[in-house]
C-alpha cells in the first residue's frame, strides 16, 4: 500500500507539470513512477504513464522515441479498451508524422475496433482522412469525412472535433477540384469555431484557407497565413508556424518576403536543435533513473546479503535444534516403550522393534539428517528454491519420525479401527504419489477378530513402507472385498517393480509370515518396470 501511494503521488506530479507544459519535469516524474508501478505489477497505471511519456515525446517531435515507449506498453495491455485504443491512436500519429501512411491507417483502424464509441470513431476517421489527404487520395478522404459528419455524439462537450472534420472535408473537396464546395465547408468550420473554440484546429483552418486563396486572392491568403502564424506562435506549434511562413514566402502580395524566408530558416534550424535537445534530455533522465535504480539495487543486495548471512546462522541453529528435539522425542518414546514392557514376550517383541527402529534411524533417518545439515551448510539459503528444499527435507524428517512412531503404536481394534486404517494408508499420500482406497467400508469389521485386524494393519503398513522405499510409485490402489467366508485385499502400484526371485530380499517375507499365521494366503505379482501387485485372502 505504501508503494502504491508513493507511485500515485509521483504520477500526479507528472500530470500537473504536464498541464503546465513543463515537459522535462513531467517526463522525469512519469519515468520515476514507472519503476514503482512495475514493482507493484500495476498494469493499468504502467500503460497510462507510458502513454503520457509517449505523448510528451510526440509533442516535442521525438516520434521514433515515442514508438519505442509505446512498444513497452504492449506486454501490459490485458484487454481491448480505452487504454489500448489510445495507445493505437498514438502509434497512428507517430507513423503519420514519419510518413508511414499504411501503418498509420492500420493503427487508427485498430483504435476504432478497440473502443468503438462515436467520439473515438469520429476522431480516428478524421485522422485516417488526413492520411488519405497526405497521400492525395481525396475521394477516400471525402467518403470517410462525410460518414464522420453523420455520427451523432450525445454529449455536446465532446463535439469540439466537428469543426476539424468539416474543415478537412472542405480542404479535401478543394484539393479534389471542387473549389466552391470546399470553400463553403472551410468557411462553415471557421464559423463553428465561435461555438467550439479550438486553437490548433483554427490554425489548420487558416492554413487551408490561405492555400485556397493563394492564387485567386493573394491578399486574403496572406491574412489567413498571418492569422495561422500568430495562433501557432501563441500555442508553441512550431510545425504550423513553418507552414504559415512557407505560404507567406510564396505569396505574391508580400513585398518583402525575404524576412519570412529568414524567419523560416532560423525557426527550422532552431526546432531541430530544440528537438535534439529534448531527445538528449529524455535520454539522460532515463539513464539517470536507471543508474539510480541500479545503485539502490546494489545497496539493497548488500543489505540483503548481510541479513541473509545472519539468517543462515539462525537456520542452522533451527535445524540443529529441530533435529535434536525430534531425536529426543524419539528416544523418550523408545524409553517409555521399553519401561512399559514387563513380560518376557513383550520384552522380546520390544527388542525386535528396537532393532527395526534402530535400522530405520541408522539407514534412513540419520542419512536424511546428515544430508539436510550438509545442504544447509553448502547451499545459499537466501535463494527461495533452496529455502523450499530445506523446509521440505525438514518436513520429510518430521514425517519419517512420525511414521516410525506410528509403526510401533498399539492398534485400536475397536470402533475407530476403519478410520485409523484409512488414516495410516493416507499418510503415504504426497505431492508425487496418490493413494486410492476402495470399498473399505463394505467390510463388516465387527465380525473380524482382533488378531486378524492387527495382522491386516501391520501387513499393509509394512507394504506401504516397502513401497515408499523401493517402488517409486506415483499411484497406489488398495481395494477391499469380501464374500460369506473371506476378506480379500488387492494391492496394485505403478512403481518400477522387481524380479520375482528378489521379492524376499525386499522385506516381504515378514508380511507372508503374518498372513499365513492367520490361515490366510498372499500372492505377489511383479516384473521390472511393470509395477507391483499383491493379493491377500483371509478367513473371517
Amino acid at each position: 500500500m505504501a508503494l502504491e501511494k508513493k507511485a500515485l503521488k509521483i504520477r500526479n506530479k507528472g500530470i500537473k507539470t504536464l498541464e503546465k507544459e513543463n515537459y522535462d519535469s513531467a517526463f522525469y516524474y512519469f519515468n520515476k513512477s514507472i519503476s514503482l508501478y512495475k514493482k507493484n505489477a500495476d498494469s493499468a497505471n504502467i500503460v497510462y504513464v507510458l502513454s503520457q511519456i509517449a505523448n510528451i515525446q510526440q509533442i516535442n517531435g521525438d516520434y521514433y522515441g515515442s514508438k519505442e515507449t509505446l512498444t513497452e506498453t504492449l506486454p501490459y495491455i490485458r484487454k481491448k479498451d480505452v487504454y489500448s485504443a489510445y495507445i493505437n491512436t498514438l502509434f497512428g500519429i507517430a507513423e503519420k508524422e514519419l510518413s508511414n501512411y499504411k501503418d498509420a491507417i492500420y493503427y487508427y483502424n485498430a483504435s476504432i475496433k478497440d473502443y468503438d464509441d462515436p467520439e473515438s470513431k469520429k476522431y480516428n476517421l478524421n485522422n485516417i482522412a488526413v492520411v488519405y489527404i497526405n497521400q492525395k487520395k481525396y475521394d477516400k478522404a471525402i467518403n470517410l469525412l462525410e460518414s464522420a459528419t453523420k455520427l451523432k455524439i450525445a454529449n455536446k462537450k465532446l463535439q469540439d472535433n466537428i469543426p476539424r472534420i468539416i474543415d478537412n472535408l472542405g480542404y479535401a473537396y478543394f484539393k479534389n477540384g471542387l473549389s466552391e464546395k470546399g470553400l463553403l465547408y472551410m468557411q462553415k468550420s471557421l464559423e463553428l469555431r465561435k461555438t467550439y473554440p479550438d486553437d490548433y484546429g483554427s490554425i489548420e483552418n487558416s492554413l487551408h484557407l490561405s492555400e485556397f486563396y493563394s492564387k485567386t486572392n493573394p491578399q486574403k491568403s496572406k491574412e489567413f497565413a498571418l492569422k495561422a502564424y500568430s495562433t501557432a506562435t501563441k500555442t508553441h506549434s512550431i510545425d504550423e508556424r513553418l507552414e504559415a511562413l512557407a505560404l507567406l514566402i510564396t505569396n505574391e502580395s508580400v513585398a518583402e518576403n525575404t524576412q519570412y524566408a529568414k524567419k523560416f530558416t532560423f525557426l527550422n534550424d532552431s526546432i531541430i536543435k530544440v528537438r535534439n535537445n529534448f531527445k538528449n534530455k529524455f535520454a539522460k533522465i532515463k539513464y539517470d533513473s536507471q543508474k539510480e535504480k541500479d545503485e539502490n539495487e546494489k545497496l539493497r543486495l548488500e543489505k540483503a546479503e548481510n541479513q541473509l548471512e545472519l539468517q543462515r546462522a539462525h537456520y542452522r541453529q533451527f535445524i540443529f535444534l529441530s533435529i535434536f528435539l525430534l531425536l529426543s522425542l524419539l528416544i523418550f518414546y523408545l524409553r517409555k516403550y521399553y519401561q512399559n514392557k514387563n513380560r518376557i514376550e513383550k520384552l522380546e517383541a520390544a527388542y525386535e522393534t528396537e532393532i527395526r527402529i534402530s535400522k530405520d534411524i541408522h539407514d534412513e533417518l540419520a542419512n536424511d539428517v546428515f544430508h539436510t545439515i550438509t545442504f544447509s551448510q553448502t547451499q545459499p539459503l537466501e535463494n527461495e528454491n533452496s529455502k523450499e528444499i530445506l523446509i521440505q527435507r525438514l518436513d520429510n524428517i518430521y514425517a519419517r519420525v512420525r511414521s516410525i512412531s506410528k509403526e510401533n503404536n498399539t492398534i485400536d481394534t475397536g470402533i475407530n479401527y476403519v478410520h485409523n486404517l484409512k488414516e495410516m494408508l493416507s499418510t503415504y499420500n504426497n505431492e508425487t504419489r496418490n493413494i486410492i482406497i476402495n470399498n473399505i467400508e463394505k467390510i463388516n469389521w465387527d465380525v473380524i477378530d482382533d488378531i486378524k485386524k492387527i495382522t491386516i494393519q501391520r501387513t499393509l503398513q509394512e507394504l506401504m513402507v516397502n513401497m515408499t522405499k523401493h517402488s517409486e510409485a506415483s499411484l497406489v490402489v488398495v481395494k477391499f472385498d469380501h464374500d460369506a467366508n473371506k476378506i480379500f485385499i488387492d494391492y496394485t502400484d505403478n512403481g518400477k517393480g522387481t524380479e520375482k526371485n528378489k521379492i524376499i530380499k525386499n522385506g516381504l517375507q515378514n508380511m507372508e509370515n503374518r498372513i499365513l499365521s492367520t490361515k490366510g494366503t498372499i500372492t505377489f505379482d511383479t516384473e521390472p518396470n511393470k509395477g507391483f501387485k499383491m493379493k491377500i485372502s483371509m478367513p473371517k
